[in-house]
């Protein structure tokens, strides 16, 4: 249960003011249709963060614990400085998929978006962290609707109302809490 609750809360704080949050925007304001926009999110979202929880899960099986403290740190401290760098969403993301319809078109946005992004390196790293595939993924998955389906019904008053330097600022230091504790105190109740 600790995977899904640390999945879900580190996730949900870390997609606020992503690039895949943006495109839920810019997706809800083009086709104003917040159902099949929500459904392509969670589509998408569960078969990227299956992907990154596989390969997490995967490096776990030719990586001993030590080193994997040592890299799951790094990649905690890493993901904090990234927090701190604001996503921007390129003009060329949003371009007229609409052959694909709303859904399609979101799935296939979504889904591309995320590859590479920061809570899909968060999957990954919270896969190889803890032994719990399914409860991770389903955790991710559980903080990306929680941060990008409120933004797609209730579109940009919700950006007005969110200061996102200080989430941003928040999250950077959740992340580095975390990869300190993975460095310097692996028994810790968190990364246990």
């Amino acid at each position: 249960m600790e995977a899904f609750l640390l999945s879900t809360a580190i996730v949900a704080i870390a997609e606020m003011g992503d690039k895949t949050q943006l495109l839920a925007l810019v997706l809800a304001a083009r086709f104003r249709k917040p159902w099949p926009i929500v459904l392509g999110i969670l589509a998408a979202t569960l078969a990227n963060h299956a992907l990154a929880g596989a390969v997490g899960a995967w490096v776990t099986t030719f990586i001993g614990p030590e080193v994997l403290r040592w890299v799951l740190g790094a990649c905690f401290i890493a993901m904090a400085v990234w927090m701190l760098i604001p996503d921007r969403l390129e003009e060329g993301e949003t371009a007229a998929m609409s052959r694909w319809g709303v859904f399609g078109t979101t799935l296939i946005a979504f889904f591309l978006a995320e590859m590479g992004d920061k809570t899909q390196i968060a999957t990954v790293v919270l896969a190889a962290k803890y032994n719990a595939y399914l409860w991770v993924v389903a955790g991710t998955t559980l903080g990306m609707m929680l941060a990008n389906a409120p933004v797609v019904w209730l579109g940009e008053r919700i950006t007005r109302l969110v200061p996102l330097r200080i989430v941003h600022l928040v999250s950077a230091a959740i992340f580095l809490v975390l990869g300190v504790l993975a460095l310097w105190a692996p028994g810790a109740g968190v990364l246990a």
